[in-house]
């Protein structure tokens, strides 16, 4: 299958918690970076999620959001995920960020040409990909 969500990173289960209605999932990235995606009980027992399980995250480039400064800041996301700027793609409205976050995994996200200007955003940079735990897709094969 292909699927058109620019992001799908590769990891292991570290934590399966699970709710009245949702589960949370911890998933552990090869950079040791953790990303927590929310999803319905239902699903989470549809594809057998437990600890030490690998599974892919999913997650839509526009649904990243790029911040820089914002280390141990106040915000409501739970994944908040440290990487360095690997590329600035600009368009005429919207621009392409892709992260290395570590391990092997790059995140790409899509964000207004003016917020890259406002934040002179460039390669080298320190960066944060800021993610709700909700815009986290699950997959196993």
């Amino acid at each position: 299958m292909k699927i058109s969500a620019r992001n799908m990173l590769e990891g292991t289960i570290s934590e399966v918690k699970k709710g009245q209605v949702v589960t949370v999932i911890k998933l552990m990235l090869p950079s040791g970076a953790t990303l927590s995606s929310i999803i319905t009980n239902d699903s989470a027992d549809h594809l057998g999620l437990k600890s030490g399980v690998k599974a892919h995250a999913i997650i839509k480039a526009s649904s990243v959001i790029i911040g820089k400064g914002v280390a141990g800041g106040n915000i409501s996301a739970r994944n908040i995920i440290k990487g360095k700027v690997q590329k600035v793609k600009e368009g005429m409205v919207m621009a392409e960020i892709t992260l290395d976050l570590g391990g092997g995994s790059t995140i790409t996200s899509t964000i207004s040409d003016e917020s890259v200007k406002r934040m002179e955003l460039k390669a080298g940079d320190e960066a944060f990909a800021i993610i709700k735990a909700t815009s986290v897709m699950i997959g196993v094969a």
